[in-house]
């Protein structure tokens, strides 16, 4: 687990569109807000450049975080993010406040390991497809994983590794398989490149085709030739 991630906001009374404006473009600010916990939601406003310095540790993400809201420290994890549609900078910041006793929905980053020495790779000539980058999982706020890890040492070409598959740590459940074995979906393949058949492609090549394989009509008709 890493250190304690921590960002300083400032409680905001100027609300509405026109001031969240005002607070970007005048005072280089991110307008934010806070909610959950039974609490009633509250306004806030982030230094711009302290924000995206938190943005590049790919664990304000999904982990808890203390937010210093003028020397009052509320534990959140980053809800939702609202971005520019058309330049990379942050527009708004959702947070939600944690409850030590009850589980959170977190989406966590999913670190594949031993990538170059697969087998399907190293050995059969294939490539690994991600169908998955992160894991949807439900766990108490302290048991939040940082990331999880999925070894692709042993997977051949045309495997894949299912969430069923990934081991998560203790208190860590998958919300996609709360749901049934219907949703236990495929998070990365080894699948082969183009112009690199599979095992069942060449099986499926060898086999005759229909017009291949002659009928008992033409046998009949052939039998009747050579008589």
């Amino acid at each position: 687990m890493s250190d304690q991630l921590e960002i300083a906001a400032i409680p905001r009374d100027d609300l509405g569109k026109g001031a969240s404006r005002r607070l970007r473009r005048n005072a280089d600010m991110v307008p934010a807000i806070i909610y959950g916990a039974g609490k009633d939601p509250q306004p806030l406003s982030i230094v711009r450049k302290d924000l995206e310095k938190c943005l590049e540790s790919e664990a304000f993400f999904s982990q808890v975080i203390d937010v210093n809201i003028a020397g009052d420290v509320q534990k959140a994890i980053l809800k939702d993010l609202q971005r520019h549609p058309a330049k990379d900078r942050v527009m708004h910041a959702d947070f939600l406040r944690t409850d030590a006793k009850v589980a959170l929905k977190v989406n966590i980053p999913i670190h594949f390991v031993n990538e170059e020495s697969c087998r399907g790779v190293k050995l059969e000539g294939g490539i690994i497809e991600h169908q998955a980058l992160e894991i949807e999982v439900l766990c108490l706020p302290a048991a939040i994983p940082e990331y999880i890890e999925v070894d692709m040492a042993d997977i051949g070409l045309g495997d894949s590794v299912h969430l069923s598959d990934v081991a998560l740590p203790e208190g860590v459940e998958s919300v996609a398989l709360s749901y049934g074995e219907d949703h236990d979906e495929a998070i990365a393949t080894v699948i082969a490149p183009r112009g690199l058949k599979s095992d069942e492609e060449e099986d499926a090549d060898d086999t005759p085709a229909a017009d291949d394989v002659p009928s008992a009509q033409d046998e009949n008709e052939e039998g009747a030739g050579e008589d």
